[in-house]
C-alpha cells in the first residue's frame, strides 16, 4: 500500500486548525458572558421601543 505524505503547507495548516481542548469557564467568564448577553437584550428592547415611538409619531404628524 502506498502512503501519500502531506505537503509542508498542508501539515502546517492542519496543526493551526487542530481542535483545542476547552477548559471549563471560570466564574468571572460566566459572569462576563451573562452581563454581555443581558446588555445586548436590553439594547434590543430599547431600540425596539424607540422604533415604535418613531413610527407612532410619524402616524400622528
Amino acid at each position: 500500500m502506498r502512503r501519500y505524505s502531506q505537503s509542508h503547507a498542508a501539515t502546517e495548516a492542519n496543526s493551526l486548525f487542530k481542535q483545542t481542548v476547552t477548559k471549563p469557564a471560570t466564574d468571572y467568564e460566566k459572569a462576563e458572558q451573562t452581563f454581555h448577553a443581558n446588555r445586548e437584550r436590553l439594547k434590543a428592547e430599547r431600540l425596539a421601543r424607540e422604533a415604535e415611538r418613531r413610527s407612532q409619531s410619524e402616524r400622528t404628524t
